[in-house]
């Protein structure tokens, strides 16, 4: 047995005893009656983490020096490191995910940037993006991506992790496990924000021109995942929040071909959160609708305010989950939701940035949430994400994830 097979057996032994645990099912139901608006308490999750400013006793330091088996390493010791120092209600799956190689050709052009960094090892660094859809030559460049699945690199994966940890714990492949259709984000780093908001306005036909290519683009990339079967109802997390849910994969799935109704659509239009609510119904819920709309459940939003376009939002069909972010005010939506989407908060993360936890202001924000998720009957998920720093001071999160999880006990 080689090194690296002895590191990853040592890791796997060690993740197995959390994979199979009480807690991790206990997680599991507290995770799918968030979902089904049918919560026990609200869930806390810690997600996107500055690991760079993490590594205690170089307990993420990694020793295998195959570079796909590295990735399986990463997995297990970021899961491990997570579960010692800031478990909240975290849950990892049963098995070792393998995920499929999706390849795409693309959809005619790319990013163009300049980067400033002032810490090489965060990858959250500041853009300046070049505009690259500024005319209507330049929309006449996108064209739908053609998916395929390098199945043969896909299986040497598997059967590698498979040969070395099989006999801990199964080894799964894994496909796409959600619909992420997010088309102004990507809008953003191909034009810069001000380019595109200001078209809204100046341009309008233009922008819908745009909107529509990208949203056809978004359709044939997931016609494309449902005819190669790359989908899949295997997911344990969407976008840092709780996936589990009854509805879901739906009582006419019959355990082989999973399709769009089988899965969570996620969309968001952060830079919309800068527009009025009739701009920001007419330029992306309204493609939302036959996007993730066609999903079986379908969660909305990301850092956009949508405090007081709740009635907008629920235009999309399936919607079960809401982003509720620090710039909305929780009150005003937890009134809208009115207990009928999962209120999925997410807490400042500068709280987080500083030399030293301010632990009475963090109970005063946490507080708010459960106030308003009480009062109006709201399901909750309460997710730190975004965190690009912790000061480098790993306490603050450790301390962050004690003080919420007491509240959230005593809910």
């Amino acid at each position: 047995m080689n090194s690296d097979a002895r590191i990853l057996r040592n890791l796997a032994w060690r993740y197995s005893e959390l994979a199979y645990s009480s807690k991790n099912q206990e997680n599991i139901k507290l995770h799918r009656a968030v979902n089904d608006l049918n919560q026990i308490r609200p869930v806390v999750l810690i997600d996107e983490i500055p690991w760079h400013e993490m590594n205690i006793d170089d307990e993420l330091t990694l020793q295998c020096e195959d570079p796909f088996l590295q990735s399986i390493e990463w997995f297990f010791r970021t899961n491990l490191y997570k579960s010692k120092y800031m478990p909240a209600d975290m849950v990892v799956p049963p098995f070792v995910p393998v995920h499929k190689i999706i390849e795409s050709t693309g959809i005619g052009i790319t990013v163009e940037e300049e980067i400033l960094a002032t810490d090489e090892r965060n990858n959250i660094v500041s853009h300046k993006y070049n505009d690259v859809l500024a005319t209507e030559d330049d929309l006449a460049k996108l064209h739908s991506p053609v998916v395929t699945y390098n199945k043969e690199e896909t299986l040497k994966r598997y059967n590698m992790v498979g040969d070395i940890l099989g006999d801990i714990m199964p080894v799964k492949l894994m496909g796409v496990s959600y619909f992420n259709f997010t088309p102004w984000d990507g809008i953003s780093r191909y034009r810069g924000v001000t380019n595109l908001l200001v078209d809204l306005v100046e341009r309008p036909e233009f922008m819908h021109k745009l909107i529509r290519k990208m949203t056809d683009i978004g359709l044939s990339y997931l016609q494309q995942l449902e005819e190669l079967d790359l989908l899949d109802v295997n997911g344990y997390i969407l976008h840092c929040t709780p996936i589990y849910a009854s509805d879901l994969p739906g009582s006419d799935f019959d355990g082989t071909k999973v399709t769009r109704k089988n899965i969570w659509g996620r969309g968001a239009a952060q830079i919309f959160g800068s527009v009025s609510k009739r701009m920001h119904d007419e330029f992306d819920i309204r493609y939302m609708i036959e996007t993730i709309g066609q999903c079986g459940l379908s969660y909305y939003g990301c850092c956009e305010p949508l405090d007081k376009k709740m009635d907008i939002v629920e235009k999309i069909p399936n919607l079960r989950k809401v982003s509720v972010t620090p710039w909305a005010d929780v009150n005003v939506a937890a009134e809208a939701i009115d207990g009928r989407f999962v209120l999925s908060a997410k807490p400042n993360p500068a709280s987080v940035a500083v030399p030293k936890l301010d632990k009475e202001n963090l109970r005063k924000e946490i507080g708010r949430i459960l106030d308003a998720c009480k009062r109006n009957n709201c399901s909750c998920d309460i997710v730190l994400k975004d965190i690009s720093t912790c000061c480098h001071r790993p306490e603050n999160i450790f301390e962050w994830e004690q003080v919420v999880m007491e509240m959230v006990r005593n809910y």
